[in-house]
Order: structure tokens, then C-alpha cells, then sequence
């Protein structure tokens, strides 16, 4: 195994042209568990960690510009009102010290079902910034899973951010594992209400070969919420609305039965994290601070 150390994002693209199966690593939290169990053997791996600008963010009027290699813990701290669905997503992503070094980044990467980030990356709306020596595109976030572990990059591209649009009103995230911390999720789920748009976007993780949208849902919460006049009332949602979006969240499921729970579960699970999850941000949404204060929820 040969490792790349490129001194600049030129010379990272090319290599990665030069060596198109070369794995890059920057936090390396789930590159080096792979290798370590022998579960991936890369002929090169191209380390990122002298590129300065893949750890630095951007805020700007209506967008935050968030680089591959910013680590969870700088998101926390940094970005919880502009990003508060990923704030709250990085919150439960395993211990401080894979939170002080992993990324955004690494989850899109390696396109994990599984990955914390994912639920509010497709809640918020986002697009991902790659390229190579061929030049840049902007890969909408829905389309950028494309099967298990499977992303739509090419061979010679890397990330080299996130575009995400800030938030205009609440958004919460919500993850069940077998414990409390240093856990892969069971199912994750995650909403955003877009208050501007009066739209709704929601994130499941670790319940469908890749991340997904509950579409269905979020038309019917969209639907009912116009229709009833809420978005200028702010009104407590009726349960019935509640029940019917969790039902069609995970009925969005398409799980699998594995050592972390059966796919039974997964579905029920993922319906009683939306319905909380809903009442959490239509709560915030009600108090008028669009869900940019308090801390990661446990369903």
C-alpha cells in the first residue's frame, strides 16, 4: 500500500487522475476500521490533511460552504443556528475524539447507509462540491446516493465541500443504536421545515439500501400544514396528521434484518422518530426560534 501526501488541492487532483483507486483519507474513521479489519486493501491511500482549505467553512448570506475535512465538533460549535439538523447529528456521532477528526466529508465518501451526517445532509437540501483535473460540478444531494456504499462521483473526483442553505425554521435529528454512544445507528431520522418554501424535507439513515427521503410524507405534512392554515397559526398539529406522517415515513423504509435489529423494527423505529421529531421542530416552530437552540434528541 502506497501513501499519497499531496501538499496542495492541485496536486490531491492529480494524483487522484493519476491513481484513480487511490482512497482518500482525512479523518480516516472509517477508512482505517475497514483496513484494520482487512476489509478493504487500496493499493494507494491519498492523505488530505495538508489541504488547509477542506477544513474551513464559509457562512454567507443564504448558504453555508462547509469543507470535506471540517470536523464534527467544529460544526457543533460553530454552526448549530446556521446548521442546526447537522449540529444535532453531529452530536451522536461515536466519541469526542472521532468527532475532533471526522467529517462530512468521510460520510459521503464512503456513502454508508449508516452515516449520522446523511438524514440531515437530505433534510436540509443540500449539493456536494466535487472535482478533478476535468473541472467542478454540484451533485444535488438526492442524487448523490446511488446504491450500497456507491456515490454518483467519478473515479478521478473528490469532495471538496457541502453547500448547505442555512435554515429558516426548525430542524432535528434523531438516532437509535443498541447504546448511547460509540454506536452505529439501528435508524436514523431527520426533518427540516422550510418555512420560506412551506415545504418539508425529511433524512432516514440505516433503513434502505442507501439514505432516503420519505417523500410521501413530507407532501402530506406539506399538504396538510398549507391547507390548514398552520404556517400562519402555528396551531398544534391535530395527532391524526402526526400518525399519518409517521406512517408514511416508514412505510419509505426498505430495511433489512441484520445484527443490529431486524427490519420489522427499523420500520416501526423510524415511524416513532418522525412523529417525535416532527412534534419537536413543530414546537420550535411555535415558539418562533426555528430549532437552532437545545441538544441531540433520543427517541
Amino acid at each position: 500500500m502506497d501513501f499519497l501526501r499531496p501538499a496542495s488541492w492541485e496536486e490531491a487532483l492529480a494524483a487522484k487522475a493519476e491513481h484513480p483507486t487511490a482512497v482518500p483519507i482525512a479523518g480516516g474513521t472509517d477508512v482505517m476500521v475497514e483496513i484494520n479489519f482487512d476489509h478493504r486493501r487500496p493499493a494507494y491511500l491519498l492523505d488530505l490533511n495538508r489541504i488547509g482549505d477542506l477544513s474551513e467553512w464559509e457562512v454567507g448570506e443564504k448558504t453555508v460552504r462547509l469543507g470535506a475535512s471540517v470536523p464534527y465538533s467544529k460544526i457543533m460549535e460553530n454552526l448549530r443556528a446556521e446548521l442546526p439538523g447537522l449540529a444535532l447529528a453531529s452530536h451522536t456521532v461515536a466519541s469526542p475524539q472521532i468527532r475532533n477528526r471526522g467529517g462530512v466529508g468521510g460520510n459521503l465518501g464512503t456513502a454508508s447507509p449508516a452515516g449520522d451526517a446523511h438524514p440531515a445532509l437530505l433534510a436540509a437540501g443540500c449539493e456536494v462540491e466535487v472535482e478533478s483535473v476535468r473541472g467542478r460540478r454540484m451533485i444535488p444531494i438526492d442524487d448523490f446516493y446511488t446504491g450500497v456504499k456507491r456515490n454518483a462521483m467519478e473515479p478521478d473526483e473528490l469532495i471538496r465541500s457541502v453547500h448547505l442553505p442555512k435554515a429558516d425554521g426548525p430542524q432535528q435529528f434523531s438516532k437509535v443504536g443498541t447504546r448511547n454512544a460509540m454506536v452505529i445507528a439501528v435508524c436514523a431520522f431527520g426533518i427540516a421545515l422550510h418555512p420560506e418554501t412551506r415545504t418539508v424535507r425529511t433524512g432516514i439513515g440505516s433503513a434502505a439500501p442507501t439514505p432516503v427521503r420519505a417523500r410521501e410524507a413530507e407532501e402530506f405534512l406539506a399538504a396538510a400544514l398549507d391547507e390548514g392554515g398552520f404556517w400562519e397559526s402555528a396551531a398544534p398539529i391535530p395527532p391524526s396528521v402526526a400518525k399519518q406522517f409517521a406512517q408514511l415515513a416508514s412505510g419509505a423504509c426498505n430495511p433489512i434484518d441484520d445484527v443490529r435489529g431486524s427490519a420489522k423494527y427499523r420500520r416501526h423505529a423510524v415511524g416513532i422518530m418522525a412523529r417525535r421529531t416532527l412534534g419537536w421542530t413543530w414546537e420550535s416552530y411555535r415558539g418562533n426560534d426555528h430549532g437552532t437552540k437545545g441538544g441531540a434528541q433520543c427517541a
